[in-house]
């Protein structure tokens, strides 16, 4: 072999080299999408001790059941039977579930969802309609699995033990001991399939309202940067429509992440028993 094809030839059996493209560099997040988790991890967090005490009385709402005496009349009734018997501080029971959770989640989120647009996007840079529920929903599944499930579950049975005379769970970390100690892990992934489903079709919504917001907004041109409060506008838009359309979803989840949640076989059955029980509009 002449020296011109010594130095052509690429041994098949080394190391792969960290210049080509489709290197280990190309899995890195970029600069960018690091900057966009630490931001949203710290507005998520913001934004969740804004409205705790919303997520709060949603929960409990979704725990009582209608075919029974419901224990609330409604939102201000839960409000003032909580305030009455746990101090304004009820309010916020579970929240450092959600605070520990937040920038983990929002790093998976928005992680998976530029890891697969830019494996999904066209030569000029755009991503077609299909592909940004496919990777919204990608997005979502995984947040599902790695941070929301345990997270939400471990939140939900916080709340839960709210409505008992005597609360068990005397803070975060004697909370997850015990619910690990009498469930085992299992115990902190309860609900995993309607959180899944919830998680999938509410990022796939999410993310395909804004991309669709934001390439109309840049006239199909990718490299047009879009002003920070149009896409926080954007951003609005798609939660409310995504909240609206996920809502079901949510309860099923909920019931299944209750202290109750032995009383249902799974996510199915949970449904059917609602649905027989309490009717749709639960």
């Amino acid at each position: 072999m002449d020296s011109q094809g010594s130095k052509d030839f690429k041994n098949p059996l080394g190391p792969p080299s960290m210049t080509r493209t489709g290197g280990v560099k190309n899995y890195l997040p970029s600069q960018k999408t690091v900057k966009g988790i630490v931001a949203g991890g710290f507005t998520g967090a913001l934004e969740i001790c804004i409205t705790f005490p919303t997520e709060y009385v949603k929960t409990q709402l979704q725990l009582s059941e209608k075919s029974v005496s419901p224990r609330y009349a409604g939102i201000v009734d839960c409000v003032k039977q909580t305030v009455k018997s746990h101090g304004v501080k009820g309010l916020y029971r579970g929240l450092s579930v959600l605070l520990y959770g937040s920038i983990p989640k929002v790093g998976v989120r928005f992680g998976t969802f530029e890891q697969l647009k830019s494996k999904a996007i066209d030569e000029r840079g755009n991503l077609a309609p299909v592909n940004r529920l496919l990777c919204g929903l990608g997005a979502g599944v995984m947040e599902a699995i790695i941070a929301v499930t345990p997270m939400e579950t471990i939140k939900v049975k916080f709340i839960n033990d709210q409505q008992a005379a005597q609360p068990k769970f005397k803070g975060f970390s004697h909370g997850v001991r015990e619910i690990i100690r009498t469930q085992g892990i299992r115990g902190t992934y309860q609900g995993l399939v309607p959180t899944m489903l919830k998680q999938g079709s509410n990022q796939a919504m999410r993310f395909f309202v804004v991309e669709t917001l934001k390439d109309w907004y840049r006239g199909g041109d990718p490299n047009k940067k879009v002003n920070t409060f149009v896409t926080g506008g954007f951003g609005a838009v798609a939660g409310a429509i995504s909240v609206f359309g996920n809502n079901p979803m949510d309860v099923v989840k909920t019931r299944l992440q209750g202290l109750e949640a032995h009383r249902y076989r799974g996510t199915w059955d949970c449904i059917v028993k609602i649905a027989k029980n309490e009717g749709f509009a639960a």
